[in-house]
């Protein structure tokens, strides 16, 4: 069977662990050669054996996505060890909450930093070599039409107490997914997100179990109280949360190309939940 990606260069930030692992491992299964980055070398670098153990192509490309110089460093990991740019996953992230009159300005930056300024610096970065190459296709009269999918919550789309920050970061993305669908139609790149409800990973984790997540030298408590764990499940049409493999499978349905008239839209994968 012909794999669906097959040559394709992908870059996935936040791909060492949880759902970002989920979708690089999918891409590489199918003939994508990535570009994994983590906050830490190790989960990447782990990705990138368990990639190339089964075959395929992957290089890591570790740091915080909010570091000024990012950006250029993992756009031109894909360009220089690759030789090409095809998709791009802004899937990197985590939550800081408090409720608006406990938040300090350093939750709400670190929100907006991370979910937002990072995904438009990527795609700034990101938007001369599409151009060149979108030029190179028209040259040789190919079509080849590449893909960029943000990643957004249904707290973006419907707002969840104690999550103004992370919601507002999580609505953001989704504007700039509209307005560069627009922009980058011309060089037959389509933008799209994919808005998710609850996923099963070490940040949704249950609370109880005292877990933590050091970011950016910060040390950020993780999970969700578990009697909320169990209403939220609850709520859920499907009636249980989903799993990062399915989480993947969102993304990778707007990374084939049966979606490729698909554009400025966004995908809920959420168990049937529309609303929070």
């Amino acid at each position: 069977m012909t794999q669906r990606l097959d040559g394709k260069v992908a870059l996935v930030t936040g791909s060492g662990r949880g759902i970002g692992r989920a979708i690089a491992l999918k891409f590489a299964s199918e003939g994508a050669r990535v570009v994994i980055n983590d906050l830490d070398a190790g989960p990447a670098d782990e990705v990138v054996a368990e990639i190339r153990a089964a075959g395929g192509q992957a290089v890591a490309c570790a740091g915080s996505v909010t570091a000024p110089d990012f950006a250029d460093r993992f756009i031109g990991t894909a360009v220089g060890e690759f030789k090409g740019l095809d998709i791009i996953v802004n899937n990197a992230g985590y939550t800081w909450d408090n409720v608006i009159q406990k938040m300090t300005d350093e939750q709400w930056y670190a929100m907006i930093d991370c979910h937002l300024t990072a995904p438009f610096r990527i795609l700034r970065a990101a938007y001369p070599v599409m151009r060149d190459l979108a030029k190179a296709d028209q040259a040789t009269g190919r079509r080849v039409v590449r893909k960029v999918v943000n990643i957004s919550s249904v707290a973006g789309l419907f707002g969840n107490a104690g999550q103004v920050n992370y919601s507002t970061a999580k609505a953001g993305i989704l504007g700039m997914t509209q307005t560069l669908a627009k922009e980058w139609g011309r060089l037959n790149v389509t933008v799209n997100a994919v808005a998710y409800g609850f996923i099963k990973t070490r940040l949704t984790g249950n609370a109880a179990d005292g877990g933590t997540a050091n970011i950016d030298g910060r040390e950020i408590k993780v999970g969700v109280n578990p009697d909320l764990l169990a209403a939220m499940e609850r709520g859920i049409p499907l009636g249980r949360g989903g799993t990062p493999e399915e989480a993947a499978g969102a993304v990778f349905l707007l990374c084939l190309p049966e979606s490729d008239y698909v554009s400025g839209q966004t995908l809920m994968c959420s168990g049937g939940l529309t609303g929070i």
